[in-house]
């Protein structure tokens, strides 16, 4: 999402993930054979809910988001739900190849912006 300004938002993030995290959540990162980081994914199992998936731009198109999207399928018995604005066409496009499904429209809280509900069901 190339009008997002992730400096802004760094410190907004860092405690967005450490209070998933102490709520359940789980990240995973993945590294590349020089152990810089390709991206990571937030989710919390129990609530089957993916918060936070992201690659950097290097590893666009590697299938970086690929591996996490399966790791967090993995640790997820319950199948996975996420919210994404629905102006990103490069996500869209990869959750619908990824099996997931609209299932209700709403608004980002902080945006403003309109999202998508999706849902992958575990035993589709």
């Amino acid at each position: 999402m190339p009008d997002i300004d992730f400096a802004a938002r760094r410190p907004w993030f860092l405690d967005h993930v450490r209070a998933l995290e102490a709520d359940g959540a789980i990240t995973i990162c993945a590294f590349d054979g020089l152990n810089r980081i390709l991206g990571f994914v937030t989710f919390d199992p129990a609530k089957a809910y993916l918060d936070q998936l992201a690659v950097t731009p290097e590893a666009k198109g590697t299938g970086a988001a690929k591996l996490l999207l399966n790791e967090a399928r993995r640790h997820s018995p319950n199948g996975l739900v996420l919210d994404v604005n629905q102006d990103n066409a490069r996500a869209l496009a990869f959750y619908a190849r990824e099996g997931f499904a609209k299932t209700a429209e709403g608004v980002n809280p902080r945006s403003g912006l309109k999202t998508w509900r999706l849902r992958w069901p575990r035993n589709a």
